[in-house]
């Protein structure tokens, strides 16, 4: 019996609802290795197989940009262990699958703080952009010691200065004026955020970006998450009336 493609059955029947940027906390790495009588870097390990799913899957659903919630701002507050196996499972994974993704026309973009890693690792984000810059498929933003206050505030920094330069005159800066200048301007608006893990917030991520974004929260683990969870989220996407402000009622008419 032949193997069922799930990306070909969420084609088939939400082709019209397919969101155009995704979003994903990526929670439950270390609960799901230490479960397993596993260190949690371990977790951190297996959680790159499901990335790979992930990009595989979004690329075959047609999804224009996937933003990985990779290690927040204040993930340096976890222990030293889990840290350094992060940064060196970060430069692996830097140098082993970017190749992959430009193979298969995918623009990979590191968003955050880059100055908070080593220079190693700048380095290897300064070459993979360069390398993926012009692919026209999937955009995959990674984001790495990023945090969504950190992008309000560096978009703020930006405009502040432009004002100070007489570049820009305070009484022009409005909502489209002040998103130009944050992490994801070149990109669809955020349409659904995912959590894996079971908890229900959304910790300092794409806080500008999510004002109108369906939130979908899973129990599972992110090594858990295969394409049958990212279907299902997608067929709750679907199911979603989206108003933006306006009324049942307005929408339909």
């Amino acid at each position: 019996m032949a193997k069922v493609d799930v990306a070909d059955q969420v084609l088939e029947f939400y082709s019209e609802s397919i969101p155009q940027h995704v979003g994903i906390i990526m929670d439950g790495n270390g609960r799901w290795a230490q479960q397993k009588g596993m260190p949690r870097v371990y977790g951190h390990k297996k959680g790159v197989d499901a990335v790979r799913e992930a990009v595989k899957f979004s690329r075959k659903v047609g999804i224009k940009s996937l933003t990985l919630f990779a290690f927040s701002s204040e993930n340096w507050k976890r222990p030293e262990e889990e840290v350094s196996g992060l940064m060196e499972l970060f430069m692996l994974v830097l140098t082993r699958e970017v190749k992959t993704l430009h193979k298969n026309n995918v623009r990979l973009k590191i968003v955050g703080d880059l100055d908070g890693f080593s220079k190693s690792i700048q380095d290897k984000v300064a070459s993979a952009h360069q390398l993926t810059q012009d692919n026209t498929g999937l955009i995959l933003n990674v984001a790495a010691n990023y945090g969504g206050r950190w992008d309000i505030v560096q978009a703020t920094k930006v405009l502040a200065e432009k004002v100070k330069s007489n570049e820009l005159n305070s009484a022009d800066i409005t909502e489209d004026v002040f998103d130009s200048f944050t992490s994801f301007s070149d990109q669809p608006l955020l349409d659904l955020m995912i959590r894996t893990g079971g908890e229900m917030r959304i910790s300092n991520f794409l806080l500008w970006q999510a004002a109108y974004a369906e939130l979908y929260f899973t129990p599972l683990f992110w090594p858990d998450f295969k394409d049958i969870a990212f279907a299902q989220a997608i067929e709750f996407f679907a199911g979603t009336e989206r108003r933006f402000g306006l009324t049942g009622e307005q929408v339909k008419s």
